[in-house]
């Protein structure tokens, strides 16, 4: 059964990444000469910013995205693939989409065989010290000054820019979900829009697969008024979310009509007989 995120997880990285990248290239030295995957609250000296980390933490992160969720695609004959490309629904070589459920194991994929589709927004949570050559935790992120994952604004709008480009390139996109998958939390200021975005069909969901992101366990999400986001606390309740995502079949739609042309397409698609075939006429009708 596949881990969730945890602290070991992030010490993994770390150790991974020390075998090809000079410690400036993964922390933060400080003027007290200490390194720091981040600057602690508590810390007075100089500042410096961090780039060179980004695309490593990005990489790692989806491969454990991809491990993480191989396990259920293999139970339905699915594979979950990294860096998918798809010009029918807006995945180009140059911004893929990070990690895809779909029928077949090639990385271009055709736009009827993408099941799902999972934004990863993941990054170290906790702060680590390297001392001596080995890991020191300092801390969960109230301890330090960095927005991890799910809690940069940044982040979530770029999450939230990619899903709407997906769902605007073609129709083919419309029967697929979007996940935005993280590691934290979020901010107060988004539970609104997470839950709008979520009831507006543009995002299926924004997932935490970080049981315990703070080492107290106080004030940690679980879950958004209409669960928009929800924490995920095991890899049970992980698998069943999945379960529930691709064993419906979606359908997004969007336009803006006046209320009589809307009456008039309920009308049309209501003469149907059967519910399925009255929702493809109403959608038939609302893109024309």
């Amino acid at each position: 059964m596949p881990d969730l995120w945890t602290k070991k997880k992030e010490i993994d990285f770390f150790n991974d990444s020390r075998k090809f990248a000079a410690p400036e290239q993964l922390f933060y030295l400080g003027d007290d000469s200490r390194y720091y995957a981040y600057w602690p609250k508590s810390y007075k000296g100089k500042k410096s910013t961090l780039q060179s980390r980004n695309a490593l933490i990005g990489n790692f992160t989806e491969k454990f995205s991809v491990d993480l969720l191989q396990d259920f695609a293999s139970t339905k004959g699915l594979y979950a693939i990294q860096g998918v490309i798809c010009d029918e629904i807006g995945l180009s070589p140059q911004s893929p989409a990070d990690v895809v459920l779909c029928k077949s194991k090639q990385r271009e994929q055709r736009a009827k065989d993408v099941v799902a589709i999972f934004e990863v927004k993941m990054s170290i949570v906790w702060n680590w010290e390297l001392k001596n050559n080995q890991l020191i935790c300092l801390g969960d992120f109230k301890t330090h000054k960095g927005n991890p994952g799910l809690l940069r604004s940044d982040s979530m709008l770029k999450a939230i820019g990619k899903s709407i480009n997906i769902r605007v390139s073609s129709y083919s996109a419309s029967r697929i979900p979007i996940i935005i998958l993280g590691n934290t939390s979020i901010t107060e200021s988004y539970i609104p829009k997470v839950d709008h975005l979520f009831h507006a069909g543009i995002i299926q969901g924004f997932w935490s697969v970080n049981p315990n992101p703070l080492d107290n366990n106080g004030d940690n999400l679980k879950q958004t008024p209409d669960n928009g986001f929800i924490r995920m606390d095991s890899y049970d309740e992980l698998k069943q979310n999945l379960e529930n995502l691709v064993s419906e079949k979606y359908e997004f739609f969007s336009s803006m009509k006046s209320r009589k042309e809307l009456g008039k397409m309920i009308e049309i698609a209501n003469r149907e007989s059967e519910f399925e075939a009255k929702a493809e006429k109403f959608f038939s009708l609302i893109r024309k």
